[in-house]
């Protein structure tokens, strides 16, 4: 990684963008068929569909070589926007408990000073890694399940089970996703203070 690297161009009209935006629009589509509405399977599949075809518009950039600056910044907030939405959501509701939702909200935010760190030092965010999208994609995809497993009731205990199994799984390695950008951002800012440090005179 070095500091600062950018894709030229901010590329506001592109199809990859036109994508990441009918996905934004998802999330208040679901919010409101979630907690105003008892279509509780079409907010499964709102939520299923706009978070779980995150890598549509990633490989249009690249396939139509459309790679902006807009896309670099809008993609991943829509990923997290989809997780913080359905995660506060289902809290509000009483689907996922305060410790689950605390965990991850944790997670998020010792994250995100590890990004205001790196950026104090000059260094963009760090590069999302295979373990970190796995993590993310199975946490994710334990919130359509289980808002299925709340229609249902107890005739869906099947469905509670796997939204748990998947819930649980996925923020093991959630964290150890986190742990392994902290060595990442924690051995940048050692090299630029150990640059920044004066050699001593003979």
């Amino acid at each position: 990684m070095t500091r600062d690297q950018t894709v030229e161009g901010w590329g506001v009209w592109t199809w990859p963008n036109l994508v990441t935006a009918i996905r934004l629009a998802g999330i208040p589509l679901f919010c409101y068929l979630l907690l105003a509405t008892d279509q509780y399977v079409a907010a499964a599949v709102v939520l299923a569909v706009g978070g779980g075809s995150d890598w549509v518009d990633g490989q249009l950039a690249r396939r139509l070589n459309q790679v902006s600056k807009l896309g670099r910044l809008l993609d991943p907030m829509v990923d997290r926007l989809y997780i913080m939405t359905a995660l506060l959501a289902l809290t509000y509701m009483d689907i996922l408990p305060w410790l689950f939702t605390g965990t991850i909200l944790v997670r998020e935010a010792v994250l995100a000073s590890l990004v205001l760190a790196l950026r104090w030092h000059g260094y963009p965010p760090p590069q999302v890694h295979f373990l970190g999208k796995t993590a993310t994609s199975i946490v994710f995809a334990s919130f359509p399940v289980f808002v299925i497993a709340y229609l249902g009731g107890p005739s869906l205990t099947g469905a509670t089970a796997l939204a748990w199994a998947l819930a649980w799984w996925g923020l093991a390695l959630y964290w150890l996703g986190a742990l392994v950008y902290i060595v990442q951002g924690a051995k940048l800012i050692h090299s630029v203070r150990v640059e920044a440090r004066p050699i001593a005179s003979a």
